[in-house]
C-alpha cells in the first residue's frame, strides 16, 4: 500500500509540474510550490481529425513543407514511443506496443505504470521509470533492470549511444549517465544550471553529441559523451526559431544527418536546427498537429516524421509543392527527410 502511494503522489506531481510549466509563462516553480490552474486546463484540447493529404494548417503566414500522409490509433494515451529500425514502440494503458511502421501491431507486453521515456536499439529495449530504468528484449522478455543511483531521483527523458545510457533527473536538475548494462558512470552539470521547471527535460544523441534541453533558459546544450559541455543553441521568444512560454523545448530527436529536430509545448510546434544551431525552418505548427497545450513527441524513419499526440500517431512526410512556399525549399543542406521525394 505505501509504495502504491509513492506512485499516486509522484504522478500528482507530475501532472502539476506539466500542467504549470504549460501555462505559467516565466515563472519558475519550486517543488510542488505554485499557484493552482483552473481545472480545465488539466484536459488537453482534443485531437483534430485527419485532414486530407495535402491539407495545411490554415495559420496565416505559416505553411507547412509535409503533409500528412497517415495516422492510426493506439490503445490509449501515448505515454512514450520510439523507432528502433523498422519497429515503432508505443507505451499506452501499462503496455508496450509493437507495431510495424504502417501501423499493423506485431504483439505487446505488460509493464508498470507512470513510464517516462523509452530508448531502444536492435536487441534491447529500455524503459525508463522515476526512479528506475528496466531493459526487455524486442520479444518482451526481461533481462535486467536497476534502482536510480539517486534516492531523489525524477527521471524525465533518456538517450542511448552505443556504449551507455544518459538521463536526465528533473528533481536533480542533471543527467546520469550510466553503462548500457547499468552501472553508474557520472553526474554531468549545466555550467550555468539546468532550470526544469517542467517536465520538459529532453535529451538526443547525434553523431558523437549529446544534445539536452535547459527548458527554463530556452536553449537546447551540447556535450561530448564524457560529460564535457561544449556549448548550446537557442533563445527566448515566440517567434519561429526562439523557444517560448516557461520552459521549452520538451522533446528532441535528429536526422540522419545530424539536424536537430526540436519539439514544444503551450502552442505546439515541431521545428528544425542545423548541426551548429542555425534555424532551418518550421516543420509543423500547432493546428497541423492537431492543437492542445502539450507537445508532441517525434521520431524520424526513413524521410518521414512519426509524430505522437494524446492517442494518435500520424505520419508526415514532405511534400515538395507544399515546401515550394517554405524555407524547407531553399534549405541547402543535405536533408535526408526530402531523399527520395518525387511529390
Amino acid at each position: 500500500m505505501e509504495q502504491k502511494a509513492d506512485k499516486e503522489q509522484n504522478i500528482s506531481r507530475r501532472k502539476f509540474l506539466q500542467l504549470c510549466g504549460t501555462a505559467v509563462a516565466g515563472v519558475g516553480i519550486a517543488g510542488v510550490a505554485g499557484v493552482f490552474l483552473h481545472r480545465k486546463l488539466t484536459a488537453p484540447l482534443p485531437y483534430a481529425s485527419v485532414r486530407p493529404e495535402g491539407a495545411n494548417s490554415g495559420q496565416p503566414g505559416f505553411a507547412s513543407p509535409y503533409r500528412l500522409e497517415s495516422s492510426f490509433q493506439a490503445p490509449g494515451a501515448i505515454e512514450a514511443f520510439e523507432l528502433a529500425g523498422d519497429r515503432l514502440i508505443v507505451a499506452a494503458s501499462n503496455q508496450i506496443y509493437m507495431y510495424d511502421t504502417t501501423g499493423a501491431l506485431a504483439h505487446s507486453f505488460a509493464v508498470g505504470s507512470d513510464l517516462r521515456d523509452i530508448a531502444a536499439d536492435e536487441r534491447h529495449i529500455y524503459l525508463l521509470f522515476p526512479a528506475r530504468i528496466e531493459v526487455y528484449s524486442p520479444a518482451g522478455e526481461w533481462l535486467r533492470d536497476w534502482e536510480a543511483c539517486d534516492d531523489t531521483a525524477d527521471y524525465c527523458s533518456m538517450a542511448l549511444t552505443p556504449s551507455a545510457l544518459f538521463v536526465t533527473d528533473a528533481a536533480n536538475k542533471n543527467i546520469c549517465q550510466y553503462t548500457a548494462e547499468g552501472q553508474f558512470v557520472r553526474f554531468i552539470q549545466s555550467p550555468d544550471g539546468f532550470i526544469v521547471p517542467s517536465y520538459s527535460f529532453g535529451i538526443t544523441y547525434a553523431d558523437g553529441v549529446i544534445y539536452c534541453s535547459n527548458p527554463g533558459r530556452h536553449r537546447v546544450e551540447k556535450y561530448t559523451p564524457d560529460g564535457a559541455y561544449t556549448g548550446f543553441f537557442g533563445e527566448a521568444g515566440e517567434t519561429a526559431g526562439r523557444f517560448g512560454g516557461c520552459c521549452n523545448p520538451v522533446h528532441l530527436t535528429h536526422t540522419a544527418a545530424g539536424e536537430i529536430i526540436t519539439s514544444e509545448k503551450g502552442k505546439p510546434r515541431i521545428s528544425c536546427y542545423g548541426t551548429d544551431g542555425t534555424f532551418r525552418s518550421l516543420l509543423l505548427d500547432s493546428p497541423t498537429l492537431g492543437g492542445g497545450h502539450t507537445a508532441y513527441d517525434v521520431k524520424i524513419l526513413k524521410g518521414r516524421l512519426f509524430v505522437a499526440g494524446n492517442s494518435r500517431i500520424s505520419v508526415y512526410r514532405y511534400d515538395s509543392t507544399q515546401a515550394a512556399a517554405t524555407a524547407c525549399s531553399t534549405c541547402k543542406a543535405d536533408c535526408p527527410l526530402r531523399k527520395g521525394v518525387t511529390i
